[in-house]
Formats: C-alpha cells, sequence, structure tokens
C-alpha cells in the first residue's frame, strides 16, 4: 500500500512529497506551502474542464459511430460527412489569417533546421546518450553501421573499410564545405582555403570549425591519432553537430504508472536541469560513469573565445489528457489527471535551468511537448493550464512553450484552430503517422473494413495529412519561428535505408524529424546539410493547402475477399508486434525498445505502433473479416515465436496462456473498439499495476 500525505487537501504520495520538498523546490525561490496550495487550486480548477474534454470526445466519438452504422454498406459522401461533422462540432470554423508570435525561443528550435531525438525519461544511460548526441562522429556512424556497403571485417581495425570511410566523408566536405579549388579528396598538408571562407568560424588548436545551414562542422585534425596519423592532410575525423534538440519522454516510451515510477523520471529530468545527472554501467567488464558533455570551446579568426553548447536541446513530453495517476489523489479520492502533475512538476524542476545557470534554454524558455490533444478546445486547455503553472511558479507569460503532436484526426482536420489557440507558446507542430493512423482506425471503426495495414501508407488521408501539417504550419508564419516535425526512421540497424530515404524530410520543409540512436542523428544531419530547409519553405510559402476532403477520406477496403485471403498473415504481423512490445512492457516496465519484426528485423516499437496493430485487428474482428478463433490461433503461434525471440534475455518470461502479458495483449485486441479513441494506455496501466503488485504466498508449517 502507497503511503499517502495530505498536501493543501490531496493526498500525495510520500516518495513523490519527499521527492519534491527534498529535491526539486530548492533553488527555486518557491516556497513548499505555496507549492501545494497552488498545484490543489489548479486541481480544482482545471480538473473538472479536463473531464468535460475527455466526456465530449466520448460524444463525438459515439455520435460518429452511430451515423456509420446508420449508412452501413453505404459509399461516404465527402460532402455529406463533412456537413455532419461541422453540425456536431468535430470540424471547427477555419480561423482568418494569423502568425503565431512567441518570445525567447532558442535558436536550436527557431532558426536551425537538424535532427531530434526522442528518448524514453525513465533510462538514465539513453537520457545521457541522447543529451550528449549534439555532436557525433561521421566517421563511427559510417564505420560500425550497415550506412556503407559491407561490414567491417573483425578483429581489429578493417584498413579497407576505413578508406571508404573517408572516401564517403571527403566528399561530403566537397558538398558542404568546399574548397576553393579541388576536392577534399587529394589535399595533402594543410587545408586549403574554402571556396566560401566565411564558413569557417573558429579553431580549437588545429581543429577547424566550420558552418553551413546553420549546422556546425568540426574537422579534428591530430597527426598524433591512429587515423590521422596516417592521412595525408592529417585529418582524424569529420564531427557533425547532430541532435540539436531532443524530447525526453514521459509518455508513450515508457511504462510509468505509479508514484515511484513518476518519481524516477521527474528524478532524472532534474538531474539534466541542474546538470548533475549521471549513471554508472559496466562496460566491457569495467565500470564506466557517463556524465553530461561541457560545451565545446573554440577562437574566432581573430583570437576571441566563444562556446557552443555540448548538448541537445531538451524538451519534456508530457502525457495527454486521457490518463490519471494514482500518485495523487483528489479531495474526493479519485485519481488525478496525469497531465496537470506533469505540467507542473515538469516545469518547477525547469526552473533549475532558468534560474541557474541556463545549461538547456539559453533563452530562458522551458520547452513542453503536449501529445494526443484532439481539436482546439483541447489546445485551448492546455494554454489555460499553462497560464495558471506561470503563474504559480512566478513566471513570465509563455515562458512555457509548447510543441503540439499533430497525431490525432480531429486536430489535423483542424490544425490552423490549433495551432491559434497557442499562438503565443507554440514552437513545435509535428506529425505522429503511427497514432495517426491508430486514430484514423478508430474513428472510423464502424464505417468498413480498413485496408491492409501496410496500404495505410498509400492511402490518400495520408499524403494530405503530412502536407497539410507543413503547409499550415507556414501559413502560420512558422519559419524562422518554431519547428516544423516529421516522425520516427523506426529501424536503427538500416542506416543505409535511412540515407536513402530520410532525405524526403527536409524535402517536405520541414526543419527536425525524429531519429532512434545518436548515430541515427549523426548520419541524418547530412540530410540537412544537402538541403537548404530555409529554402525549402520559401518555395512552400504559396503551396496550396492539400484538400480536407483528402485527408477525410476513410481508408476503407475496395475487396473484402481479397482481405479475407490475407487474414493469416495479416493477423501474425500485427498479433506478433503487439506480443513482442506487451511482454517487455508489463514484465519488465519496458516502454521503448527495438522489437524484431515478424521478419526479425528490429524496429523502434512504443504505445503509438502498439494502437495501430491492435485497433487494426479490432477493426477487421467488428467487420467479420477475422474471427475470434483465427485471432486466437494467431496469438498461440506468434508466442512461440516472440518467446523464440527472446531466448536470449535472461529477464525474459514466456507467454504464457494465462499470464498477464498474454492477457493484456488479447484484451487490446478485443476490447479495443471500445477503447477511449482506441487508446492503449489503460488497459497497459493496469496490467502493469497487476504485475508490480506484491505477490501473496500461502504458508505450509
Amino acid at each position: 500500500m502507497t503511503q499517502m500525505i495530505d498536501r493543501a487537501g490531496l493526498q500525495v504520495a510520500a516518495s513523490l512529497v519527499t521527492f519534491i520538498e527534498a529535491r526539486a523546490l530548492p533553488g527555486t525561490g518557491v516556497a513548499a506551502d505555496a507549492l501545494w496550495r497552488g498545484m490543489a487550486d489548479i486541481y480544482a480548477r482545471f480538473a473538472p474542464d479536463n473531464a468535460a474534454l475527455l466526456a465530449v470526445r466520448d460524444d463525438l466519438q459515439a455520435r460518429i459511430d452511430a451515423w456509420h452504422r446508420d449508412r452501413a454498406g453505404q459509399p461516404v459522401d465527402p460532402s455529406v460527412y463533412q456537413a455532419f461533422l461541422r453540425e456536431i462540432g468535430y470540424l471547427a470554423a477555419e480561423p482568418a489569417p494569423f502568425a503565431i508570435d512567441p518570445h525567447d525561443v532558442d535558436a536550436e528550435v527557431a532558426l536551425v533546421a537538424g535532427p531530434q531525438l526522442v528518448v524514453p525519461i525513465l533510462n538514465a544511460r539513453f537520457l545521457l546518450n541522447a543529451a550528449n548526441a549534439r555532436w557525433g562522429s561521421l566517421y563511427d556512424a559510417l564505420y560500425g553501421t550497415d550506412a556503407l556497403p559491407g561490414a567491417p571485417a573483425a578483429p581489429g581495425y578493417d584498413a579497407a573499410r576505413g578508406t571508404a570511410v573517408i572516401g564517403w566523408a571527403r566528399d561530403f566536405l566537397d558538398r558542404a564545405v568546399p574548397l576553393a579549388g579541388g576536392s577534399w579528396r587529394d589535399i595533402a598538408g594543410e587545408i586549403p582555403p574554402l571556396a566560401d571562407p566565411s564558413q569557417e568560424v573558429g579553431r580549437a588548436g588545429d581543429n577547424r570549425l566550420y558552418r553551413h545551414h546553420g549546422l556546425h562542422i568540426e574537422l579534428v585534425v591530430d597527426r598524433t591519432h591512429p587515423i590521422g596519423r596516417d592521412d595525408p592532410a592529417g585529418i582524424a575525423d569529420v564531427v557533425l553537430e547532430s541532435a540539436v534538440t531532443t524530447i525526453c519522454d514521459l509518455e508513450d516510451s515508457v511504462a510509468a504508472v505509479d508514484a515511484g515510477d513518476k518519481v524516477t523520471a521527474y528524478a532524472n529530468w532534474l538531474g539534466l536541469m541542474t546538470g548533475e545527472l549521471e549513471e554508472t554501467f559496466a562496460k566491457n567488464g569495467q565500470a564506466v560513469t557517463r556524465r553530461l558533455n561541457d560545451d565545446r570551446v573554440y577562437h574566432d579568426l581573430r583570437g576571441n573565445r566563444f562556446t557552443l553548447p555540448g548538448r541537445s536541446l531538451l524538451f519534456v513530453r508530457n502525457v495527454g489528457h486521457l490518463m490519471t495517476t494514482p500518485a495523487v489523489l483528489l479531495p474526493d479520492g479519485a485519481e488525478a489527471p496525469e497531465g496537470i502533475l506533469d505540467a507542473i512538476v515538469t516545469s518547477l524542476i525547469a526552473l533549475h535551468d532558468l534560474r541557474g545557470r541556463r545549461a538547456n534554454s539559453r533563452a530562458g524558455s522551458i520547452y513542453i511537448v503536449k501529445p494526443k490533444m484532439h481539436g482546439p478546445d483541447e489546445a485551448a486547455f492546455t494554454n489555460r493550464l499553462f497560464d495558471a503553472v506561470e503563474d504559480l511558479l512566478g513566471l513570465s507569460r509563455h515562458t512555457i512553450k509548447v510543441g503540439v503532436m499533430d497525431e490525432e484526426r480531429r486536430t489535423s482536420a483542424n490544425l490552423a484552430a490549433c495551432i491559434r489557440a497557442v499562438r503565443g507558446r507554440i514552437v513545435f507542430v509535428n506529425t505522429g503517422f503511427l497514432d495517426r493512423t491508430g486514430d484514423e482506425i478508430h474513428t472510423a471503426m464502424h464505417a468498413g473494413p480498413m485496408v491492409r495495414k501496410a496500404d495505410m501508407k498509400n492511402a490518400a488521408w495520408i499524403g494530405a495529412y503530412e502536407d497539410r501539417n507543413v503547409q499550415i504550419a507556414l501559413a502560420c508564419g512558422f519559419g524562422g519561428r518554431a519547428q516544423i516535425g516529421k516522425g520516427m526512421w523506426a529501424a536503427p540497424d538500416r542506416m543505409r535505408d535511412m540515407l536513402d530515404q530520410k532525405i524526403a524530410h527536409p524535402l517536405t520543409g520541414a526543419t527536425t524529424a525524429w531519429v532512434p540512436s545518436p548515430t541515427a542523428a549523426t548520419l541524418h544531419a547530412t540530410h540537412y546539410h544537402a538541403v537548404d530547409v530555409a529554402e525549402r519553405q520559401r518555395a512552400r510559402g504559396s503551396d496550396p493547402v492539400a484538400s480536407l476532403d483528402a485527408l477525410l477520406t476513410i481508408p476503407l477496403a475496395a475487396d473484402r475477399d481479397a482481405l479475407s485471403a490475407a487474414v493469416r498473415d495479416e493477423l501474425d504481423n500485427n498479433v506478433q508486434g503487439i506480443l513482442g512490445y506487451v511482454v517487455r512492457w508489463i514484465d519488465q516496465g519496458i516502454g521503448c525498445s527495438k522489437v524484431p519484426d515478424i521478419h526479425d528485423i528490429g524496429l523502434m516499437e512504443d504505445r503509438a505502433t502498439l494502437r495501430i496493430s491492435s485497433q487494426h485487428i479490432a477493426n477487421w474482428l467488428l467487420h467479420g473479416i477475422a474471427a475470434p478463433a483465427e485471432v486466437d490461433a494467431a496469438f498461440l503461434r506468434m508466442a512461440t515465436r516472440v518467446d523464440a525471440q527472446n531466448a536470449g534475455d535472461p529477464a525474459y518470461r514466456p507467454l504464457g496462456p494465462d499470464g498477464l502479458a498474454m492477457q493484456a495483449a488479447r484484451a487490446l485486441v478485443f476490447q479495443g473498439a471500445t477503447q477511449p479513441n482506441g487508446y492503449t494506455e489503460l488497459l497497459l496501466h493496469h496490467f502493469r499495476r497487476a504485475a508490480k503488485a506484491p505477490k501473496t504466498t500461502d504458508m505450509v508449517n
């Protein structure tokens, strides 16, 4: 039983009280009594509104379900459908033209185009790796991945691969920082002048610092280095400014279900904001302690000292409006909305940065990503909530910035109105294809059977969705003020494919896109040297906004017989992914990991991938494409497959038919049509709490 302590009429878990009063508050200038009174007041004011917004979601979904059921078997007329959505308030009025106006936005967010990492906040080692991924070795990223054909010959250094790496890097330099004459491949001795001398902005000893498209490139010159001593120019490495920003995630990539989990998460965020986070772990039989990198010191060409950030600029992603937490109980005994707690505590912790050494935001802002909002009323609620938190903490208005995840259908259909609701603090809008697809399926669950999951990427709505995200953001003045983001590359072991394909994101005019690792960030950074994103935004500024008709085109399958023939393959694919992810979530509390897919390809999985797979099966069950017995058979087949894929994990527990992980996975599918908006969190939290609960056994005397 969790010990609870009364604070201003709230019942707060003792571990959270101790963390806040002993660790989070000191140094912020905020008194404990004022914080608790303010928290109680915010809950009194905002918890009812939070509940009312969730009730609106349920009401809209019920009306849409009934509309589709009444028209079963009939084609969806776009004009009739949109008129209905406007009548029930699902589609809001389009706002008059406006421009966002956030202030004190760091250059990494407003001006610089580059990769973005998303990292689970419960894992301190991963957090440190991500924060330190601001800079990365291009040589290492090329040498140790499949970015180049083949693989290093083991053991020791593979000279032939090293030569290929150096050649690739020299070609990159020819494109990003061309020489006044000749090629980087041909130089020997001193580094010759650049075609544009202004690209050289500093030195660190013999190292050269260049800038291109707002990103820095450091040429490491060291003739004593094992690589540099054999290089004609003494070049030992090419270091790229890589993960310019990072999102520290409290949401989809973590399994945080109780007060203990929340305290661990908040403590890690505190360590980042104070600069004191460190983690010791075993590597190659030795204890290694990892800490945050210091800033990088250079001298400009006149000899003046300057520094560049050594760490990625950090956002924190709070949870959405749906979830509640047992870490705080309201006066009526109900669990408190978790998103409200996150807003208060993560902002409180960020005061250590604002009122300390400004190690994160030099502009003096707090960056919070808000996921899974449905429409402009929910965005406006977030804006009012952040106003209240600023007042509680003595912050000027709009110190707390917001990143809006455009990942729910009602948000993407009303994107301009959502942006307008937070126009004074918005610094980020990002697509989330998987969550957006899960909501697409759930919203139109009763319209008919959906196309196969792999065919979703070719559906009319997805092209309109991705285009509108950029087009509407540019029309609202994001250029030079805020980030426009794109989603994750999910295959961390497939860097060659990423190099070939992910250049598409900056070509759209997006200023950032998500990557799964520091190595991927370094490789993806080369795309922002290949594409001038500011120029692409200017070119796209006159694009007409993609059609709402296309966005609202439901991805229904045209041929039921073709679906029926594909049932076994589709079920196996979906069920294998569900089980591979859920078994780690429930049994080990791992919210994000590289999960082998049905073809044994490691994919980064989080709750968004789970949502689409479970909703897809639920839809086929509802419409009789798959029968319950076929789904059960797939669970049995794929349990054996997932057990074999995890055989090398000593912490893994096989998927027994009555185990909590199997129960959770089956519930996600068989209850999928009735879960709020198709979300997976409620069921996952229920079963994870059961797995963590103390077990009692009978004593035999």
